[in-house]
């Protein structure tokens, strides 16, 4: 069987616990897409051209420890607006979704463009206030020192950037169902991201 659960959204509304949570509910390989574009930003860093990391991305990339700071959240967003770079990408991502047994697949483009075709879309969002409260205790719980006005200008610079690049934007599918987790605990998200996925399965038998 394949069947194709793409979650898009903005940083730190909940996607990716939604999706790993998801994945392992109902026994489905899970790729956070987020982690290409931050194993490329981060090769970047160290001084290598976008498109070239992107080409050459190995596995033992999206193992890297560092991958969760805020630096190489930055140098992800700004190598996520260059074409050539989401082009490398693509067919890696969408042979992932189209394994057999099923897959999630969480990041900002793949209702709209990675898994047009995905039989459930879902687009988890919540207010930039809430996320950067949430990306504030997540960084400062690793001992990052940050201040919550930061974060909130950080979020509020990437959900631009990710909005307005012309490749690719974040925005919901036409036919995503929209998740507003600003108010929700994570038990409430995930109830209603399985219940849609229910619905959207095929009936056994």
């Amino acid at each position: 069987m394949t069947f194709t659960v793409a979650i898009d959204g903005p940083a730190a509304a909940g996607k990716g616990t939604i999706s790993k949570a998801v994945a392992a509910h109902f026994g489905f390989a899970h790729l956070d897409t987020g982690l290409l574009y931050r194993a490329v930003g981060r090769r970047t860093l160290e001084g290598e051209a976008a498109e070239t990391a992107a080409r050459d991305l190995r596995t033992e990339d999206l193992e890297r420890d560092d991958l969760r700071t805020a630096q190489v959240a930055q140098a992800a967003s700004k190598v996520a607006v260059i074409a050539e770079v989401r082009a490398a990408l693509v067919d890696f991502q969408r042979a992932f979704a189209r394994r057999a047994g099923g897959a999630v697949l969480d990041g900002r483009d793949i209702g709209t463009v990675i898994c047009p075709e995905a039989e459930v879309k879902l687009f988890v969002t919540a207010s930039a206030e809430v996320r950067a409260e949430r990306r504030y205790l997540e960084l400062t719980a690793k001992g990052q020192d940050t201040t919550r006005a930061a974060v909130l200008a950080d979020v509020r610079e990437r959900d631009a950037r990710d909005a307005d690049r012309a490749t690719a934007p974040m925005k919901p599918a036409e036919d995503a169902v929209l998740l507003d987790t600003s108010t929700m605990d994570i038990p409430t998200a995930l109830a209603a991201a399985i219940a849609e996925i229910e619905r959207k399965m095929p009936a056994k038998g």
